[in-house]
């Protein structure tokens, strides 16, 4: 060995100890080798990177109707011992679930009174603005709000719902309080998409849109829906969510407007992508089913998630109209940009709103702490009757806690 080859030697391991030496004395560390790499790099989505950050998937979670009769109404003001109305322990036991998701949706049918009410049930509900509180405290991240029920309190209920949406840190889609309120697409980000959340209903019980206000409800009309839909894509949406109050009241199966809506909205498609990408259903008080059409998952009807004792067409009390279902939904990133977000796992919770104790029960939860009480399990079996009786289970649908 030369003289020369030995001093280039020396200044090799110089430089190679005063690197060691820097990682493990606290100084800035050098950047992480990406597996496989023969060479540093920046960390992704930082200046000189030459990677963008990873995609990343997300969980989502929606649940039925919020409706609250003078019953519950009663029940939040017990829960709050006098002081006003208190909604979180009726959400208590969905609580793990909800606020496990990434992206949770709820359904508020009813629109809010003034503070302190007087608060009203069936047939026109004005109920108490608290219950924004209990949902965002339950985890929820925004609602649905276009009902049958929207106009009930004309604008003025519908502008108090929306005021105590923002003061909870609710977002809301259906319904609006001005027109560049309706024009604007609802979203949200989860995992490192961006979702679109749009709502509409069937009706508003006859009630008018208010004068000067042709954009306060968004009424269900599929030419209307596909353009939003299509305007939301072009807002940057990656994955659009479709929530509708349709159906018949206290029919398990979908009636042909659901089928046909649902067909011709999953069967819509913009340069070979779908349009809508899950349907949400809402408003036949009682559980119906989960069915992938053209590919993609429509949920027909998931029932209430807070309701008083019902009563169906015949007059009979029904138990039905307090059984629910969460729909949970796992999506993940396309493998090539500009294609679908893919769900990987679609998932249902059964759920009961149990009158004795005031709360919405996770059935299987429950189950799991009481197991062989009849009216759960009664319960749970229904709701999965139901659910999966369009076939939904040759598609992957499995029950979850």
């Amino acid at each position: 060995m030369t003289a020369r080859t030995r001093h280039a030697l020396a200044l090799l391991s110089a430089v190679v100890l005063a690197a060691v030496a820097g990682c493990s004395a606290g100084g800035d560390p050098a950047p992480a080798r990406l597996a496989g790499s023969g060479a540093a790099q920046a960390p992704s989505g930082a200046p000189g990177s030459t990677t963008a950050p990873a995609a990343k998937g997300f969980t989502l979670v929606a649940s039925g109707d919020v409706l609250p009769h003078e019953s519950v109404i009663r029940r939040a003001a017990s829960d709050a011992d006098g002081d006003g109305y208190d909604f979180r322990p009726m959400f208590s036991g969905v609580k793990p679930v909800v606020s496990a998701a990434d992206l949770a949706i709820c359904h508020m049918e009813t629109v809010y009174g003034p503070d302190g009410g007087p608060f009203t049930g069936y047939p026109a509900f004005q109920s108490p603005p608290e219950i924004a509180d209990g949902l965002k405290d339950a985890g929820y991240d925004g609602c649905s709000t276009a009902s049958n029920h929207t106009l009930d309190g004309g604008a003025a209920g519908l502008k108090r719902t929306l005021d105590a949406f923002d003061k909870a840190g609710l977002k809301h889609a259906g319904s609006a309080r001005t027109a560049a309120e309706a024009g604007t697409v609802t979203m949200y980000t989860a995992g490192s998409a961006k979702v679109a959340h749009l709502a509409y209903t069937y009706d508003t019980n006859g009630y008018p849109m208010p004068d000067g206000q042709p954009w306060a409800v968004n009424l269900m009309e599929e030419e209307k829906i596909v353009g939003d839909a299509r305007a939301a894509r072009k807002a940057g949406a990656d994955v659009v969510l479709v929530s509708l109050h349709w159906g018949t009241e206290w029919e398990t199966e979908p009636d042909e407007k659901q089928l046909a809506l649902g067909k011709a909205l999953t069967a819509s498609q913009s340069g070979g992508r779908p349009d809508v990408d899950l349907i949400l259903g809402t408003h036949a008080h009682i559980p119906q089913p989960y069915e992938k059409v053209n590919g993609t998952w429509v949920v027909y009807g998931m029932g209430d998630q807070v309701a008083g004792e019902m009563f169906n067409y015949t007059g009979a009390r029904d138990m039905r109209g307090n059984y629910g279902s969460i729909g949970r939904f796992t999506f993940a990133p396309p493998a090539a940009a500009g294609q679908r977000w893919q769900v990987t796992k679609a998932e249902f919770v059964p759920q009961m709103m149990d009158l004795g104790a005031g709360r919405v029960v996770n059935l299987p939860a429950a189950l799991a702490e009481h197991p062989g009480r009849e009216d759960y399990e009664s319960a749970r079996d229904a709701i999965t009757e139901a659910v999966l009786s369009r076939g939904a289970a040759k598609d992957g649908l499995t029950a979850a806690k």
